[in-house]
């Protein structure tokens, strides 16, 4: 099966460009041949098509967008029928909050809060779905020239009908600079993580910065996981003390300290003025990325020194007392004699 180019005909639709691409394929423009419009097609690579995992994955990402219907949420069509593995949806005519914000650091307060509205109604649809996007990102989220929000790729999403959901997967999922700190440590998570990443969006339109220092996945998840966000107003000094309340509500390293829902988050997100800071702030110990990796790197020396003298330790005990010593055990393995020897005379 060859790859598709533009001007080919894929089913009911005709390729008319290439919006994006990925590691795991590509997003093209298309039109709909039966009804004219303008349609994204997520296609991907041939080398994953076969995959029996990946193939599994797409189908429920394409079965959970078929039924969310929601203004913030890019919609997902049915085709007639599919000879191939492919995701239809809504053509948004729009760009990625990425790169808004790299044009424009920190945003116009107002705008940022416009977007996080958007987003924050967004996820209280999607929970009410019981359905957790789990990867919210700047990247996820597009913008239309009208300021409207569509939030794209529920790739990893998954559905939660029951309580909380704490299942330890084989890995973290997500993207570092925006997983929660129980998705880094493997959660599954729930309706909390997605308002946690909605909260370092939030911290991260406001103040052009993250609230984790690092250079590399690896040490925005070990910041995560060992210290406290750097206040939003140390970055942003004139930042409003309402609007660092309501980040550092929603980035609460436990997930019980968090807003428990999205509505919660977008009441304050709707009329901040109603907020009372806490002194969240003041109670934060951040520490810097060279103290995190120090730390990090001391627990594992200690680690390692303790097992050394773990292994020294048994090794000595079984010197000490070798089997050879039970010599009262006879030649055919059976029990010590308990009978006392008269000596002869």
């Amino acid at each position: 099966m060859d790859e598709v180019k533009i001007g080919d005909f894929l089913d009911q639709y005709r390729i008319s460009g290439v919006v994006a691409r990925g590691g795991m394929g590509t997003i093209y423009k298309a039109i709909d041949r039966t009804t004219g419009t303008t349609v994204a097609i997520k296609l991907p690579f041939i080398r994953f098509e076969s995959d029996p995992a990946f193939h599994a994955q797409f189908l429920r990402e394409e079965e959970i967008g078929r039924r969310l219907n929601h203004p913030n949420i890019a919609k997902v069509f049915t085709p007639r029928q599919k000879s191939r593995v492919y995701i239809v949806t809504e053509f948004v005519p729009g760009v990625p909050l990425r790169s808004i914000m790299k044009r424009h650091q920190p945003l116009d307060t107002e705008k940022a809060l416009n977007i996080a509205r958007q987003i924050a109604d967004a996820l209280v649809y999607l929970h009410g779905q019981h359905v957790v996007h789990r990867d919210l990102k700047p990247q996820n989220i597009l913008i239309t020239p009208g300021g409207q929000v569509k939030i794209i790729d529920f790739g990893i999403a998954v559905e939660n009908r029951g309580s909380r959901l704490n299942w330890l997967g084989s890995s973290a999922q997500g993207t570092p600079e925006y997983m929660a700190p129980e998705q880094v440590k493997g959660s599954r998570g729930d309706e909390r993580s997605d308002i946690y990443a909605l909260g370092v969006m939030l911290y991260e339109m406001l103040t052009g910065e993250l609230p984790f220092p690092g250079d590399d996945p690896q040490t925005f998840m070990r910041n995560k996981l060992g210290s406290d966000p750097i206040p939003p107003t140390q970055v942003r000094p004139d930042l409003h003390p309402v609007l660092e309340e309501i980040i550092l509500h929603a980035i609460d390293r436990a997930p019980g300290n968090r807003y428990a829902t999205a509505t919660e988050i977008a009441a304050d997100l709707r009329d901040p003025m109603r907020v009372t800071p806490v002194g969240r702030a003041a109670a934060l110990r951040p520490r810097s990325t060279k103290s995190v990796r120090t730390r990090w790197i001391l627990t594992r020396v200690g680690l390692g020194v303790a097992i050394v003298m773990a292994l020294g330790l048994t090794v000595w005990y079984l010197n000490r007392h070798p089997a050879a010593n039970y010599q009262n055990r006879s030649v055919g393995g059976g029990q010590p004699s308990n009978t006392t020897q008269t000596p002869a005379r």
